[in-house]
């Protein structure tokens, strides 16, 4: 699965004296019933699980109501321009990205910053807010405009979660860009407020932003843009170190602060390299013509598997907040996490020093005002730490600097044998779990006709895997969608307003694992009974799907030559035929007890980087179809590329997914006799594997017989 978000809400009222955020409550709806659950005993929340109507029921000590909410952001907005006139008189536009300082996927409560101010919850998405200097009244009564530019996936969402203040910029639609948008604000406003001075008089407009919320390649992107219209003098881009929004939060409701958890070593039975070898290997890889070993990172996952470390600071994700800094032989871990005394020790043995994690940027102006060689800082780092580096020069005015492509990222991509081991366990226990949990479902919904809904059905899974050895919680949060609501590529079900699942509809499940040997990410679209309405139209389709899920599982290619987007035509290309298509990716990168999106790699239509698929690299492979408003089709498996076991310097994948296909859905019309071998291959062991500790009486092993039958 790839970025996940929530499905779209209708908005409600907020009850008699709310003031939560919609970006407060709806997340912490959303992600109460699975992840909460395991997490709680650290956080200031009580389950109760005395109410058998929600087996995991939460309550959060700022969680004040339990539906979502419909925000009237004016006051908001109002608060937040009259801090923008404080901070800086000719502040125009504020901006206020999705991300935190370390440009997570998954954000904390504290990092919403932009669901607080907009009252949208969507992953993805920048909020403008612009401040109308020429009001004679801008200190009690400012105003202004505001934006919220999104992608396609949140459309809808935000249309129906936005209030009158907003106006929705649709990226990919729009022609306006929210820089566009900016910078027209920004001349505006010039044109103004220097209505009546002389040209050596003029004041430029400025746009704000927290400078840890956004890379420094996009801080340039930015400038480059007003540069290339000609406004450089007329327009400046400034940093606003105290962030505005966070200033306002408490005038509205308790703001969140980050709940930190303990660290954790991760034993090298699960990581199978030290921290000295890939220490060594990063080292190797950053030098060159200008040989430096000085390097900033700033990514949680990046140092997570550095110092083979894990966390449960931000929800699906084994991360803790922190940076790292290598100089030489020096390491510097800067956090305010807790670490017990066996991984103190660890990190003590190991050479590691533990600092505050507010320390970083007094180390990282140290380092700029002593350095001798130059300091490597990864290409998506934030414009915050290139400014505390003094903005990349020292003080004869040469660069100190490298923007490099993080090696980390690379090498974290490849798994070695310990860890593709570990995954393989990690696969078959998943398995086992999903399994047992579609053979539950059809007995429930069809042999004894209960009612079951979308988040019971999740809430009954994530029971099921608790049962597994060395399991640590979802990848991320699990999409249980019934009917039409699988038309919708990432819904995600809640309490409020699920459905009941039909079994007279196609269901679709996708759901990850985090266990200590590894991570998954498994989708399976069913059929609970055989004659329901559509079956030849659902057969077709699906059996498409499954034909590109085969082919690209199929594939071989050539060594050290492709990228991900070459690949991505081999599963379209039986939907194609047939004038169908989806609108996501066809492969993420998977980590190792880490994030479930893990980069560099993908296959995609469109080419990110020039990062050749190698050997030992983990990705998904999850081709779909979606029918609006009626169905939705997606089979996901993990797949490893492998070298061939033939043809020299070639590669290919192995599936290490052991979840059996929808044997009602599948249409062997359709199929060639190298696919026929191929699913009867994959059934055949998923039968093999999973009916050894499967009980020959119960209706999971009765399941498994049936689906894994020879076509």
């Amino acid at each position: 699965m790839s970025a996940v978000h929530s499905h779209s809400r209708i908005p409600k009222k907020p009850c008699n004296g709310c003031t939560c955020s919609i970006g407060l409550l709806s997340r912490q709806q959303r992600n109460k019933t699975l992840f909460r659950q395991i997490s709680s005993q650290n956080r200031k929340s009580i389950v109760s699980t005395a109410d058998n109507s929600d087996q995991y029921s939460v309550s959060t000590t700022f969680l004040q109501c339990n539906s979502n909410k419909y925000v009237n952001t004016s006051k908001r907005l109002k608060e937040l321009r009259k801090e923008m006139y404080k901070a800086d008189k000719t502040l125009v536009c504020y901006v206020v990205p999705s991300e935190d300082e370390h440009f997570n996927e998954y954000t904390t409560f504290k990092e919403q910053r932009k669901s607080f101010i907009s009252g949208f919850d969507g992953s993805a998405g920048v909020a403008v807010i612009s401040n109308n200097l020429s009001n004679l009244n801008i200190e009690s009564h400012p105003e202004g405009k505001a934006l919220l530019s999104t992608d396609g996936r949140y459309f809808l969402q935000a249309s129906q979660q936005l209030d009158f203040n907003w106006q929705l910029n649709k990226q990919g639609v729009d022609t306006l860009t929210w820089q566009q948008f900016c910078i027209n604000e920004c001349l505006e406003n010039f044109n103004v407020f220097n209505l009546n001075k002389k040209e050596d008089e003029f004041v430029k407009m400025k746009i704000g932003i927290d400078p840890k919320l956004i890379t420094y390649r996009d801080y340039e992107n930015l400038t480059s843009v007003i540069n290339k219209q000609g406004h450089s003098d007329k327009i400046e881009v400034i940093s606003i170190d105290e962030n505005l929004v966070d200033l306002i939060w408490p005038l509205f409701e308790e703001s969140p602060e980050r709940v930190l958890k303990p660290i954790t070593y991760l034993d090298e039975r699960y990581t199978g390299q030290s921290f000295h070898q890939k220490k060594r290997t990063i080292l190797k890889d950053l030098g060159g013509d200008e040989k430096t070993t000085k390097f900033v990172i700033s990514k949680l996952d990046e140092i997570c598997w550095l110092l083979n470390l894990r966390g449960s600071d931000i929800e699906y994700n084994p991360v803790f907040f922190a940076y790292l800094i290598i100089d030489g032989e020096e390491t510097i871990l800067f956090t305010n996490n807790t670490i017990d005394d066996s991984t103190m020790a660890v990190l003590l043995k190991n050479k590691i020093q533990v600092q505050r994690y507010q320390r970083v940027w007094l180390h990282l102006q140290k380092m700029a005002s002593s350095v001798t060689s130059k300091i490597n800082v990864p290409q998506d780092a934030s414009w915050g730490i290139i400014q505390h580096l003094n903005n990349g020069v020292n003080s004869d005015g040469e660069s100190i600097i490298n923007l490099v492509p993080s090696p980390i990222a690379y090498h974290k991509s490849i798994k070695n044998d310990v860890e593709i081991s570990n995954a393989k366990l990690a696969q078959k226990k998943d398995a086992f779990a999903l399994s047992q949990y579609f053979a539950w479902l059809e007995n429930e919904l069809v042999n004894k006709q209960r009612l079951i809904d979308e988040v019971k059905s999740a809430q009954e899974l994530e029971q099921m895997r608790q049962n597994l050895p060395n399991y640590k919680g979802p990848s991320f949060e699990t999409i249980s969608s019934t009917g039409s609501n699988g038309s919708i590529i990432h819904y995600t079900p809640t309490k409020e307003s699920c459905r009941m699942i039909d079994p007279n509809k196609p269901y679709l499940l996708d759901a990850g694992a985090q266990f200590l040997e590894g991570t998954t990410d498994v989708t399976r679209t069913i059929v609970l009974k055989k004659d329901i309405e559509n079956i030849e139209e659902l057969k077709r389709n699906y059996t498409l799907v499954l034909k590109g899920n085969l082919a690209l599982e199929r594939m071989v290619f050539p060594k050290d030559t492709i990228t991900g987007d070459k690949l991505d035509i081999i599963s379209r290309q039986f939907l194609w035929a047939y004038g169908l298509d989806y609108k996501h990716g066809t492969g993420h990168g998977i980590g190792a007890y880490l994030n479930v999106h893990e980069g560099p790699i993908g296959i995609r239509p469109n080419k990110v980087n020039d990062i050749k698929l190698a050997k030992g690299m983990l990705i998904s492979n999850e081709p779909g179809y979606y029918k609006d408003g009626e169905y939705g089709i997606r089979i996901e498996n993990d797949i490893l590329i492998v070298e061939h076991p033939e043809y020299k310097d070639s590669l290919t994948f192995e599936n290490l997914t052991l979840v059996p296909y929808c044997s009602s859905l599948i249409d062997k019309s359709l199929l060639t006799n190298v696919e026929i071998d191929q699913i009867n291959s994959h059934h055949k062991r998923c039968w093999d594997i999973l009916s050894l500790k499967t009980n020959p009486l119960s209706i999971t092993f009765k399941w498994l017989k049936r689906e894994t039958a020879p076509l």
